[in-house]
């Protein structure tokens, strides 16, 4: 019988990390083989979705192998290993997008992998160059337009977001958002550090409100008229369209995707990843694991069961997210996001983007 130690953690908590920290020793200890390697991996994960635990058990059916997972804050989890040091249990880091996945790189968290399954089955552009980290879902940065108030036709870029015949009409969160970040960033390595901070100044100018709340707020105020498009990942979309709450379809019934830049560099991509920690100690099953997250029954779950894209080719998605039908990509390496946030925070904070 599996048994699977779940938590969420608190930094300020530190009786209950310690505790936990004992608790993935015990585990540890106790799952030692003959061979004295021991049969558990050890995963740290900002993910917090429900299927996730489907994979966990499946992958210790398959492999024999336990999984213990650690639920956070990817900031929190980051200090958490960084605090651990060499004694920490933590073998796969797991976050939300490429951003956070630099931040960890930065702080020395992972170790470089050779993995020909990795390698093979994830595009070299979904992945750290010197694969550090994997990207394991794809999620895709969209407009949400009002369908009362927007033609498709007016719609073109993210760019054209910028023009002065959007002014009062858009919204977005917070350039404190890590996604928000990531645009910029992509932005920058695609047409340079002067034509993002230009684009940044123009959208800001065409603010319809103050940046406030999350992307379904976003889909909220465009569904009632607040703004008239809206920057988002498309699964927040998704969901709402799936949900059975009349208030839900609604907004469903008021508002449409569109995928930008199909005529330039394509829809800006992001991803969930994971890599392996730099002082996992149990490697080994840290790689197994990671290269069982792109099989395609993992890659299934994570597409039908949390409306993202999967990074592996020929995997079927869900059907909410199939009906928005093919779109162009863009192909530039998701790592150029976490490289170019330096300059993106300075680029935002001239620009006024609260």
């Amino acid at each position: 019988m599996m048994i699977k130690r779940r938590g969420f953690i608190a930094i300020a908590a530190s009786v209950t990390l310690l505790s936990a920290i004992g608790c993935s020793n015990e585990s540890q200890q106790a799952q030692e083989t003959g061979s004295g390697e021991a049969q558990v991996v050890n995963v740290y994960s900002a993910r917090h979705y429900d299927i996730d635990d489907d994979l966990y058990n499946s992958f210790t059916e398959q492999t024999g192998i336990e999984v213990n997972v650690i639920e956070g804050d990817s900031d929190e989890l980051l200090e958490r290993v960084q605090n651990e040091g060499e004694s920490s249990p933590a073998d796969v880091f797991i976050t939300v997008d490429a951003g956070r996945l630099w931040r960890a790189e930065e702080a020395g968290l992972f170790q470089p992998v050779a993995s020909t399954v990795l390698e093979e089955k994830i595009p070299a552009n979904l992945r750290h160059p010197d694969n550090l980290w994997f990207g394991l879902t794809k999620r895709a940065r969209v407009l949400v337009y009002n369908v009362d108030q927007v033609e498709p036709s007016e719609l073109s870029t993210y760019e054209a977001l910028a023009q002065p015949e959007w002014k009062g009409r858009v919204c977005v969160r917070s350039s404190g958002n890590v996604y928000n970040q990531s645009l910029v960033g992509s932005i920058i390595e695609t047409d340079g550090e002067a034509a993002a901070e230009a684009w940044a100044k123009g959208l800001v100018s065409n603010f319809a409100r103050q940046p406030e709340g999350g992307d379904v707020d976003q889909i909220k105020a465009v569904a009632a008229g607040q703004c008239e498009v809206a920057i988002v990942n498309h699964y927040y979309w998704a969901r709402l369209a799936k949900s059975d709450s009349p208030e839900d379809q609604a907004v469903i019934e008021k508002t449409a995707i569109f995928f930008p830049n199909q005529d330039t560099q394509g829809t800006h991509i992001n991803i969930s990843g994971a890599g392996v920690v730099a002082t996992a100690p149990h490697p080994e099953n840290a790689i197994a694991f990671l290269e069982f997250l792109v099989g395609p029954e993992a890659q299934a779950v994570f597409a039908l069961g949390n409306n993202e894209y999967p990074v592996v080719e020929g995997v079927e998605v869900d059907p909410i997210v199939a009906k928005l039908g093919e779109f162009k990509v863009d192909e530039v390496n998701v790592a150029s996001y976490g490289r170019n946030n330096p300059e993106v925070i300075k680029i935002v904070d001239r620009a006024g983007w609260k």
